[in-house]
């Protein structure tokens, strides 16, 4: 090669390997993931509507889902929004320690939400195989609880991660997109709750 040759030749050895936000495949990746899976929570939402449309009464048996423990795991959900949020700055900026102590926080959350769960599938006042009611009602509660269990152990598995390493950039941008998909898990909590608890009380 000459010297012209190379004089057009682009050094691209100094850029980055690694970004956030909308320069990340990974970022697309989890948006595309959230893209499907809210479909999913729609059309579900969608048909519990169409189920409570053709029945002359709802629940069919008169009797709603106990709020407690629903409502409870919305207050969960809500607070932990403020760590998650936290710990997506902390990544950001590579701070380890403050990325660390972030997750933890954030894990601690959910192991609290998924207690509080195994609680609320006991008070629906219905069971999966009672009637169209009850099973939209824990097919809906079933697809977040998974939502929610994928995203824990993911969450577990960067814990153990960042702090056993390898440690590296992308790391951070994993944990950033983590507490992405996190957001996804309650924003659509709130219509799901809505769905189940509060939907049922409603005149018809």
């Amino acid at each position: 090669m000459n010297d012209a040759s190379r004089s057009r030749v682009l050094d691209v050895s100094g850029l980055p390997t690694y970004a956030y936000g909308h320069r990340s495949l990974m970022w697309w990746g989890t948006f595309g993931m959230i893209l499907i899976e809210a479909t999913v929570f729609a059309l579900a939402i969608g048909t519990y509507f169409y189920l409570r449309d053709l029945a002359s009464t709802w629940p069919p048996h008169g009797v709603p889902p106990v709020l407690t423990y629903g409502t409870l795991n919305t207050v969960v959900l809500l607070l932990s929004a403020v760590p998650n949020q936290w710990t997506k700055h902390r990544a950001e900026e590579e701070n380890l320690r403050g990325t660390r102590i972030g997750l933890c926080i954030c894990l601690a959350f959910g192991a609290a939400f998924l207690v509080v769960r195994g609680f609320e599938f006991g008070a629906l006042q219905t069971s999966w195989n009672t009637s169209a009611y009850g099973s939209i009602v824990w097919a809906l509660l079933l697809l977040h609880t998974i939502h929610l269990v994928t995203d824990f152990i993911d969450s577990a598995v960067l814990t153990v991660l960042m702090f056993t390493g390898p440690l590296s950039g992308r790391r951070f941008v994993d944990v950033s997109e983590n507490t992405v998909y996190w957001w996804f898990v309650v924003i659509s909590w709130l219509f799901i709750y809505a769905t189940i608890y509060l939907a049922p009380r409603l005149p018809s």
